[in-house]
């Protein structure tokens, strides 16, 4: 159990290394790419704009989630109130609207843009503006297009603008020279340049002024303003926005929140301004008539010679005065609801309705819900039109609420009505009592009831007139600064450490990928690797790349072919080991197409055997396609004259290789036209029985097995097959073929040579212990996957 745990632990970690070499030996591509990648990005640091994060807190005084003390708090006994009730996610969206974005772009005219020119990039100038552009009024309404001019200062007077955009017709209409503060006249208007302190009289200036459209600078703006309540239990709200100029940001921000606090005071205002209105108009109309009342009472006690009546008649009054201060109240009461209706018949829909003039509460909540409803109205035209579904449904809302107030306000009369009605039967009653009371004092109390009710109704309306106008006075903001805007110290893009990060990985990546996709997509062997599982047959070893391919392995070599082949010799005496003594042991070599290298490694191999001291021969009986000759010198006669000529002997064709003591060549002779016809001759089992008893190993070097059926023919005579396959070369998937001739046993004693690998991205310990391995130059390997 322990060896076969240790097995599988080997075999893993040997695949391991395996897959890391694959990568490792193209390590110079890693460090190459990598350099590449993080030189990019300094590049790109270098010349990049970076980006900066500005923001701003308010906090939004929210009906539901508070915001802080009211400026009317003082005079909250007094029951002074705005009447109006914010929420938080409307103030969202009007900080966000397009209305306020435009307003604050065009009170910092912040279309414009100066832009100084670099070498390789270009720096927008704003807080220290050498020139500043001011637009017209009709220019906002005639620029459609964007307008590039290129600025350039003369004199301490004068200076020249060009247009730069050279598909659009020049806006100002050839001129090029003007003067700073006087107006210039294009064909969207007028604009005016004038000079700034940072500005020297000695400098020459030049850069580009970029004057955008309203609507375009506004989107722009609005794209970039990020308005985030900070939590849902609170009312504070964050304004942020991202951009390379910080001080432009803060001041767009900062104006905003300022823009926007005077719209929402004017809006509160509007209530206070109709009711003071209201109330001035009906203390002009009760001054002139508590004046003629006045003048009556002045007229009556003068007449009669009167001059103190209701100590006369205290008697008599003590009973009745009780009622006559409820028939005063109720008297101002009508009054007041019968001017309010007149009111009311005179207004429109959309006018407010004065506020705090009814006692009766149901009345004054109508009243204040109708007047929320006119400034939502009113707030949403301001972004809207009148056929909007949200205007369209308040209106409706508002004349049901109208109608609602006017039902409420002539109920409330009726009720009056019936009170004084009641009131002045009572006053009858006590009135007949007094039967002995002058009709002086009768007439008296008459213009004295209508004295008082006038002067009350004057003393209620100046005291509602001061109300009204501390409360105009001291109408609170919508929002409180918490902080001013402020612009982030360090940039939030472009981030340094992540674009070094990505470079590093991108230049890992990058070779990593293509390392990988090749290897994917490379269907071809590469090494003993890519032969487990998917062979049975027994593999003896591989030949790596020789150097010089058309050589013939000589006595003194030692490269990493010359090693290997000997190592392929003794691997193949386990599988000769059955061939009984006294007769040559025969190796047969194939591959599956032609240029495998069967022919160098036979040569090779039968070097390899005769270096040995051993009595070779190698036979050529690729008949259809002979390459021996590309390795040695040889005749032109050989196997196939042997097999068609009754005459020749195996003598004369043998001959022997120079250099080499007992190595024999047989060659394969002229291209018969019938080559399957003569390797079935019997002719060629007395050559094998002739051969064998006169040498020790016979190489024969066969024809491919996929393209004809030479091979297969002659298989009998072989005590061992070399399939040779050739890395780079052999795909995977033709592994079928040798599988199934080594299931159906058709080439005997079948074994697998790898030839032509690479050992430099091999595994384990390689080839050449000892050996001398011929170097190749940095310079070609840095550039071979």
């Amino acid at each position: 159990m322990e060896n076969y745990i240790s097995k599988e632990s080997q075999e893993q970690e040997f695949h391991l290394r395996a897959e890391l070499d694959k990568y490792l030996v193209h390590w110079k591509w890693f460090v190459l790419v990598v350099l590449v990648a993080v030189l990019i990005a300094f590049v790109y640091l270098r010349y990049a704009v970076p980006q900066y994060q500005v923001s701003t807190t308010i906090l939004v005084k929210d009906e539901k989630k508070g915001g802080g003390l009211s400026e009317l708090s003082a005079f909250a006994d007094m029951g002074i109130t705005t009447g109006l009730k914010n929420n938080l996610d409307n103030e969202v969206e009007i900080l966000k609207s397009r209305t306020l974005v435009e307003s604050t772009i065009q009170k910092l005219h912040l279309n414009v843009t100066l832009v100084s020119e670099g070498k390789i990039k270009s720096t927008v100038i704003y807080k220290k503006r050498p020139i500043v552009v001011t637009l017209g009024r009709q220019t906002q309404d005639l620029l459609q297009d964007t307008f590039v001019f290129q600025f350039e200062s003369l004199s301490t007077d004068t200076f020249t603008l060009k247009n730069l955009v050279e598909d659009q017709e020049d806006p100002l209409q050839g001129k090029e020279q003007f003067h700073y503060g006087r107006a210039i006249e294009t064909l969207f208007g007028e604009l005016t340049i004038n000079k700034t302190a940072f500005l020297s009289n000695a400098e020459k200036l030049k850069l580009n002024v970029i004057i955008a459209p309203l609507q375009s600078a506004t989107e722009d703006f609005r794209g970039r303003l990020k308005v985030t309540p900070l939590s849902k239990t609170s009312s504070v709200v964050e304004l942020a926005m991202v951009s390379p100029v910080v001080e432009r940001e803060e001041d767009f921000l900062n104006t905003l929140v300022q823009n926007y606090n005077e719209n929402a005071v004017q809006d509160k205002n509007i209530i206070s301004e109709h009711t003071s209105e209201f109330i001035a108009e009906r203390l002009n109309l009760i001054t002139k008539e508590l004046a003629g009342v006045e003048q009556d009472v002045e007229s009556f006690k003068r007449s009669n010679k009167l001059t103190d009546i209701p100590s006369e008649a205290a008697l008599f009054i003590e009973g009745s005065d009780e009622y006559n201060k409820k028939i005063a109240e109720v008297d101002i009461q009508l009054q007041v609801v019968a001017n309010m209706l007149d009111f009311m018949k005179k207004s429109r829909n959309a006018d407010l309705l004065p506020v705090n003039l009814i006692s009766d509460t149901n009345a004054s909540g109508l009243i204040n819900s109708y007047n929320q409803l006119v400034l939502e109205r009113n707030r949403i035209l301001k972004s809207a039109t009148e056929s909007n579904p949200a205007v369209i449904k308040l209106d409706e809302q508002i004349s049901a609420l109208k109608a609602s107030v006017s039902s409420s306000l002539g109920r409330l009369q009726s009720s009056l009505n019936i009170q004084k009605r009641k009131l002045d039967a009572h006053e009858g009653m006590i009135a007949s009592k007094i039967q002995k009371i002058p009709t002086q004092e009768r007439q008296f109390r008459i213009i004295d009831r209508q004295q008082k009710v006038k002067e009350q109704l004057y003393l209620y309306l100046l005291q509602k007139r001061e109300e009204t106008a501390i409360s105009l006075a001291s109408t609170e903001a919508n929002a409180r600064v918490i902080d001013a805007a402020m612009g982030s110290k360090k940039p939030v893009s472009p981030k340094k450490a992540i674009i070094y990060l990505a470079a590093l990985l991108l230049g890992l990546l990058i070779p990593f990928g293509i390392i990988y996709l090749m290897d994917l997509f490379d269907t071809k062997i590469k090494s003993r690797l890519d032969l487990e599982g998917k062979t049975q047959i027994p593999f003896i070893g591989d030949v790596p790349t020789s150097e010089d391919a058309s050589s013939i392995m000589q006595s003194e070599s030692r490269s990493s072919s010359a090693e290997a082949l000997r190592i392929i010799r003794t691997n193949l005496e386990f599988m000769l080991a059955k061939v009984p003594e006294g007769i040559a042991k025969t190796i047969f070599l194939t591959s599956t197409f032609p240029k495998e290298g069967k022919t160098f490694v036979s040569v090779n191999l039968a070097a390899t055997f005769a270096l040995s001291g051993k009595k070779v021969l190698l036979i050529g009986m690729d008949i259809r396609n002979p390459r021996l000759d590309e390795y040695l010198t040889l005749p032109d006669r050989g196997v196939t004259n042997y097999l068609s000529s009754k005459e020749l002997s195996l003598e004369d064709l043998i001959i022997q290789q120079k250099g080499y003591e007992d190595f024999h060549v047989l060659p394969a002779g002229v291209i018969p036209p019938n080559p399957a016809e003569l390797l079935m001759s019997k002719k060629v089992d007395v050559l094998f029985e002739t051969l064998k008893k006169q040498y020790d190993y016979i190489i024969v070097d066969t024809a491919p097995v996929s393209l004809v059926t030479d091979t297969l023919l002659i298989a009998k005579h072989a005590d061992t097959f070399i399939y040779v396959a050739r890395a780079n070369f052999l795909e995977k998937r033709m592994l079928d073929i040798p599988n199934g001739l080594h299931k159906d046993q058709k080439l005997p004693n079948m074994c697998m040579l790898l030839n032509d690998t690479d050992s430099t991205k091999g595994y384990g310990y390689g080839y050449g212990y000892g050996v001398k391995v011929e170097k190749t130059p940095w310079y070609k390997k840095i550039f071979k996957i």
